[in-house]
C-alpha cells in the first residue's frame, strides 16, 4: 500500500499485490493492482482495478511526464470520485 496524493479533499492509495516470494498466507491477497480514492468531503471511497485502474495509471504516468497543478489533480479526482457509492467505515 503507498499513498500517492494527500490532500484536504482526496486521498489516493495504490494497493499492490504482495511479491511472488512472499510466501504462503492465510490471509486473502490482492491478485492484481488497484487504487483507493477517497473523497474526504463526502466521506466516500472507489476502489479501481482491472481497466479502471490502467486508466487511471496512464494518468499517472502522464502526469510524471507533466507535473499537473493541484487544481488539474483536483478536478480529475472529482471525476472518479462521482463514482465513489461506498461510505468509509472506520476499521
Amino acid at each position: 500500500m503507498h499513498m500517492l496524493y494527500d490532500s484536504e479533499s482526496f486521498a489516493v492509495v495504490q494497493m499492490t499485490p504482495p511479491p511472488a516470494d512472499a510466501g504462503a498466507s492465510t490471509q486473502p491477497q490482492l491478485q492484481r493492482q488497484g487504487f483507493e480514492i477517497v473523497d474526504k468531503r463526502s466521506g466516500r471511497e472507489v476502489y479501481l482495478d482491472g481497466s479502471w485502474a490502467e486508466m487511471f495509471q496512464a494518468r499517472l504516468n502522464l502526469w510524471r511526464d507533466k507535473a499537473p497543478t493541484e487544481e488539474e489533480v483536483e478536478t480529475t479526482l472529482e471525476g472518479y470520485a462521482a463514482l465513489a457509492h461506498t461510505p468509509l467505515l472506520l476499521h
